[in-house]
């Protein structure tokens, strides 16, 4: 019963810190398409392809947070 309370604990300590982590990585990647926006034509191509390819990979790194709790509970489910 101890270990049961336990696991609980830990699977509540890292779902939330992936869901921290999963909201700080889509808000970085709504903040680069936001400076494209602002920006518009006045901003580089060079920047902008920088921009983008950091959009992408805050939204994979989410993606990485939120399949990761989506594990954890699917393992949970099959116990």
């Amino acid at each position: 019963m101890a270990n049961d309370s336990k696991e609980k604990l830990n699977t509540l300590k890292h779902d939330t810190k992936d869901t921290v982590d999963e909201i700080k990585q889509r808000a970085q990647a709504a903040g680069e398409h936001l400076k494209r926006d602002v920006a518009g034509d006045s901003m580089p191509i060079g920047d902008r392809i920088v921009s983008n390819v950091k959009e992408v990979g805050h939204k994979t790194t989410a993606e990485i947070d939120a399949a990761k709790r989506d594990v954890r509970h699917g393992a949970d489910d099959k116990v």
